[in-house]
């Protein structure tokens, strides 16, 4: 029988894969979804960051780097930048800490878990509006009701003025902050723990180790990746707080409480600079990325080593 010519040894290369096309076809409106809801407004606002822009009329003129420069130098955003970095970290560590302890509690509870749960989403969903609405009655020097429970039991002669007190105002809102979101990180957690093997707690107790030591030695290091991409979620989502302050002390008082988002706002909706906000905002995500990145870093390595 004759030898096949080497050309003839493979099968013919074809130009067009069908099943590829069928792939690239299906991708495409996802591909065509990003371009418009998120390509097209990043490039508009980068070409509004690098203009003379105001809320009536836009691309007045180019002006470079002036945006970011007076953004730096001449406005309150770097302080308000550093005020929302130090929000989102505290309040998110404090709420993992919270949930984490909580959702143990609930883990035992077997009986009135259900119900318990259901208490623990009501703070929930409360729209923010309305719990910086509550948190500034309670909070109130005038007839609020921590100022009135501790004047009851003789810890002060005059009511506090929590809001309006530089040193007071911020981990006043932080309280506010934490009331609404620890219910969130207590229903994850609970949910990361339901997923611990049952096993390696029994396994544990055969070798006489307590359940204290079991969490923090066994179960703990377990669960470490999921709770740190719980704590990645936080922080971006304390990063955009903006409702609590608008509610609670529009910034102040002075720039104590005064957090990127809401310079944002004020740059574009009461200044009416939108180039300037473009600006702020494009060096906001900026510090997120910063912010967030060394977390990400930390997560890859704590999965590896499980």
């Amino acid at each position: 029988m004759p030898e096949m010519s080497p050309h003839h040894s493979k099968a013919p290369r074809r130009w067009f894969n069908p099943r590829k096309g069928a792939e690239w076809a299906m991708t495409l409106p996802l591909i065509a979804g990003l371009a418009v809801f998120a390509g097209y407004p990043l490039v508009y606002l980068v070409l509004l960051a690098f203009s003379q822009s105001d809320l009536g009329s836009q691309f007045q003129a180019w002006v470079g780097f002036e945006n970011f420069d007076w953004a730096l130098t001449g406005t309150n955003f770097a302080q308000s930048a550093w005020n929302a970095v130090v929000f989102a970290l505290v309040v998110s560590i404090v709420q993992l800490s919270l949930g984490l302890y909580l959702a143990t509690i609930l883990q035992r509870i077997v009986r009135g878990g259900r119900w318990l749960r259901t208490i623990v989403l009501l703070p929930l969903m409360t729209p923010p509006v309305m719990v910086g609405i509550a948190w500034k009655l309670i909070l109130n020097p005038a007839g609020g009701w921590l100022n009135g429970v501790l004047r009851r039991f003789g810890w002060i002669d005059d009511p506090i003025s929590f809001f309006g007190s530089s040193d007071l105002a911020f981990p006043s809102v932080m309280l506010a902050d934490t009331w609404q979101w620890t219910p969130l990180m207590v229903i994850l957690c609970f949910a990361i723990l339901q997923g611990v093997p049952e096993d390696v707690g029994e396994a544990a107790a055969l070798d006489g180790a307590y359940p204290k030591r079991t969490f923090w030695t066994i179960i703990l290091p377990m669960i470490a990746p999921a709770l740190l991409s719980i704590y990645l979620l936080r922080v971006i989502m304390a990063l955009k707080t903006f409702d609590l302050v608008y509610t609670l002390t529009f910034g102040g008082p002075g720039n104590a409480t005064n957090v990127a988002t809401f310079e944002i706002w004020k740059t574009a909706l009461r200044e009416f600079d939108v180039g300037l906000a473009s600006a702020q905002t494009l060096m906001f995500a900026i510090t997120v990325s910063l912010v967030t990145l060394p977390i990400v870093l930390l997560h890859n390595v704590l999965e590896k080593r499980r």
